[in-house]
């Protein structure tokens, strides 16, 4: 029994050291990730609102590619969907096609807050009880120092696993709401495009 209680204290310990590794790169994944929100954030304040204006405010039939500004077209996805959309818009197949392209996109963008937000409180919760076996080896010999040293770390990393958990959940948590929109104003062109085509036909049978 000592020889298999040994062999997991002695592996739970070895995890610490990949745990704190792994804890620090995802600790600068979440910088990054919030750096890249903000950018997300300033563009959907002024890209998305004037494309949600614009479809309001005009008529589907008016919006063509030159509705768009270049810089629209190249740093925005939403866009360069519709413009596809608009493209297409004699093939319904093609337009669920690019919908569900746009819904991958919106998957692989809301993965990464994803992994950050369940990874980082599980890997902050690692690195709290790892060192808390030596803390308690430590006070059982009385080396204060030692178990000081192991609860420092055990602190240390409970604080950045809830870090990149907060970062991870709070993008989310807004990216979800905003791809929720995006989808709903392709789904309200498509739907559009289509019924435009269905009216369109009477009139091109009696020409």
């Amino acid at each position: 029994m000592d020889i298999i209680t040994n062999t997991l204290y002695w592996l739970s310990t070895g995890l610490l050291v990949p745990v704190i590794v792994l804890l620090l790169l995802f600790f600068f994944r979440a910088l990054l990730l919030g750096g890249s929100f903000y950018g997300q954030f300033i563009d959907r304040n002024k890209n998305n609102r004037a494309i949600k204006k614009q479809l309001i405010n005009r008529k589907l039939e008016e919006l063509s590619v030159d509705g768009f500004s270049d810089k629209q077209r190249k740093s925005n996805e939403l866009v360069q969907t519709i413009l596809e959309m608009l493209e297409k818009e004699n093939n319904r197949a093609g337009l669920d096609k690019l919908i569900g392209d746009y819904e991958i996109i919106a998957d692989k963008d809301l993965g990464k807050s994803r992994i950050l937000s369940k990874l980082g409180p599980m890997l902050g919760l690692m690195g709290t009880l790892i060192p808390m076996g030596p803390a308690l080896v430590a006070l059982a010999v009385g080396d204060v120092a030692s178990m000081a040293s192991n609860m420092q770390v055990a602190f240390a990393t409970t604080v950045i696993g809830l870090f990149i958990g907060a970062i991870g959940f709070v993008t989310l948590q807004t990216k979800q709401r905003w791809y929720a929109d995006d989808m709903n104003t392709l789904d309200f062109i498509a739907d559009s495009i289509t019924e435009k085509k269905l009216n369109n036909r009477p009139e091109e049978r009696k020409s």
